[in-house]
């Protein structure tokens, strides 16, 4: 468990509704850092993993899937606390 992860589902569909294979995965919410008022009522932030775009990338390999499982989560986890892509490519979570 990730501490200060609250409120957020994760998802997995096939593709992103572009229907593209470069998309692995995708939040959608308002990051903690943007946030103003938040509270009881709001519906829950969404991390979505696109299950064909990870497999397309893991091309039947198990752990490359898992890795790239892992990577993908990360990456979209850092969005929900308001890491941007430039920090996260920075960091070497890009």
């Amino acid at each position: 468990m990730v501490e200060g992860l609250d409120n957020v589902v994760f998802v997995v569909e096939d593709r992103p509704e572009d229907g593209s294979l470069d998309l692995l995965g995708e939040y959608h919410g308002v990051a903690l850092t943007d946030r103003g008022q938040y509270g009881f009522g709001e519906l829950p932030d969404r991390i979505v993993l696109y299950r064909e775009p990870l497999l397309a990338i893991a091309e039947d390999d198990l752990d490359e899937l898992r890795e790239q499982i892992h990577i993908t989560l990360v990456h979209e986890i850092a969005h929900f606390f308001g890491i941007d892509d430039d920090e996260l490519h920075r960091l070497g979570w890009g």
